[in-house]
């Protein structure tokens, strides 16, 4: 029987430069959080801002229609209360007062605008409590300025908010007659000056990491995506090496506006700012020495997030990025949680004892942790064939703190939870991220996983634990049972062919 679990439904805007971004999100009691709906609209908001420093009639206007929708949809969607922040273009703007206010009075909605520190300090906890990078420094790049993070161990070491971003440097170097390329070169002559009064900007440690934040960078992703077919939908947590970007950027600096608007995976709202926002990547990368990034598509919102759903993150980050995706994923699915944390146990067990015969490493261990969390998703959709509907779903739920390739893993592990039908056209798709051993791993995992549901198939915990002996051509199973485990005995020794196969070796349950 699944539990109801108590919760808040929110709305969080974010008025950029660029852009206004409206998501609907689930809170729930026991500080876990998901997102339901978005909505996003390219305002323009500091558009020809440079000039005089007001927000333009026309943006203003464009803004409070954007506003007016957002709240539409809050209020269909019985959200209990919005929290809108606005950020570079507003923050600067001399008539930010009057704006507000009309804001306000038009559309029920109250704007906080936010300082550089409390942005950067969002954008950070985004990323910080959604990626298991230890040591990263964050760029971010909106569209009137651009934000660069840098921590170490998961503490904040240092951060700059520098007051240009893509709309504002497309503003200041765009004009007739000037090639695309050569306002391209400019940004970056001007950005690197710019990156000269970062001082701490040439301390960085050598082996930290690169992670991209904003539209811009989810842009180059989708860029890259269909370049290389890839085949997972996941931004978050996707690389780009310093060869792939320079491709990227060498091959758009150099189209005009109306070619731009033809690349697949370009928004048309976004065409004319990008080559801006990539020679500010570019520019970055040759100052600071580093050579190809990661994407995060966890930012300023997710921030919002997580200080909404866990206050304790506006003091420390989340401990374990990964085990906090997972439990949140369940929380969604409504699956068994006391079902699913002692299917994890028996995993972890069972994987420890026959170490001896798969010789995996942590890693994999880690993949089969993701399976069994999420193995019985799939009933979401329906129980018969759930272990196929809940690969699906791993591949494409939002996973953090964990690789593209441990997800492919993992899904296909789920997959195998109750029958061993492997696709093997489904597996060559992703033979680009995948590695040539992975398949046997994949394949044992999924017995191992499959037996560890077998043994908890009452869903009443009654089998407490599991010692493995392997004598000979045998591997006696030994259950640690409070009451009659004979259901759960009888289901798991269904696996025993799938055992042989895969481990060279009977199986024996006591």
């Amino acid at each position: 029987m699944r539990r109801v679990v108590d919760m808040e439904k929110i709305g969080i805007i974010d008025l950029g430069s660029n852009s206004a971004r409206l998501v609907i999100v689930n809170l729930f009691a026991d500080g876990f959080f998901m997102v339901v709906d978005e909505l996003k609209e390219s305002v323009r908001l500091g558009q020809d801002m440079e000039r005089d420093g007001f927000l333009k009639p026309q943006r203003v206007a464009e803004t409070i229609k954007t506003l007016k929708m957002f709240k539409k949809l809050c209020d269909a969607s019985e959200v209990s209360r919005i929290i809108a922040v606005a950020t570079a273009a507003v923050r600067r703007a001399k008539n930010q007062r009057s704006f507000l206010d009309e804001i306000q009075a038009t559309c029920g909605i109250r704007i906080s605008v936010l300082s550089s520190e409390e942005e950067a300090l969002l954008v950070y906890r985004g990323v910080i409590n959604t990626m298991d990078v230890p040591k990263g420094v964050i760029l971010e790049i909106g569209g009137g300025s651009t934000k660069i993070v840098y921590y170490n161990r998961r503490n904040l070491l240092s951060y700059e908010t520098l007051p240009f971003g893509a709309v504002t440097l497309t503003d200041l170097f765009s004009g007739e007659g000037v090639k695309p390329e050569e306002e391209a070169a400019k940004i970056e002559e001007f950005f690197t000056e710019q990156l000269k009064t970062v001082p701490w900007l040439k301390q960085l440690d050598p082996d930290v990491q690169m992670i991209g934040v904003g539209g811009s960078f989810r842009s180059i992703c989708k860029i890259s995506k269909m370049i290389k077919k890839y085949p997972l939908d996941t931004v978050h947590n996707y690389t780009i090496s310093e060869e792939d970007f320079a491709f990227i950027y060498n091959t758009v600096k150099v189209l005009d506006i109306d070619k731009r608007k033809k690349i697949k995976g370009i928004s048309p709202t976004r065409a004319d700012i990008l080559p801006a926002a990539l020679a500010i990547i570019k520019a970055f990368m040759n100052y600071t020495g580093l050579g190809g990034f990661s994407i995060s598509s966890a930012g300023l919102r997710e921030g919002i997030m997580f200080n909404q759903a866990l206050p304790s993150t506006v003091e420390k980050p989340v401990t374990d990025v990964l085990n906090y995706s997972l439990l949140s994923l369940v929380k969604y699915y409504g699956t068994e949680e006391k079902h699913v944390e002692h299917v994890v146990a028996l995993s972890v067990q069972l994987f420890k004892q026959l170490r001896v015969l798969h010789k995996f490493s942590r890693q994999y261990l880690r993949v089969l942790k993701i399976a069994a969390t999420l193995h019985d998703c799939g009933t979401r959709i329906k129980h018969y064939d759930h272990p196929k509907h809940s690969q699906y779903m791993i591949l494409n739920a939002t996973l953090y703190g964990v690789s593209h390739r441990d997800i492919v893993l993992a899904a296909f592990v789920a997959g195998l939870h109750r029958k061993d039908e492997f696709n093997a056209t489904e597996w060559a798709k992703y033979k680009d991220i995948v590695q040539e051993e992975d398949l046997d791993a994949v394949k044992k995992l999924g017995v191992i996983l499959r037996i560890a549901e077998s043994l908890d198939r009452s869903m009443s915990g009654v089998i407490k634990g599991i010692n493995c002996d392997v004598l000979g051509d045998s591997v006696i199973m030994k259950t640690e049972v409070d009451g009659d485990a004979t259901l759960e005995i009888r289901d798991a020794m269904n696996a025993n062919t799938e055992f042989k196969r895969a481990f060279r070796k009977n199986l024996e349950i006591l």
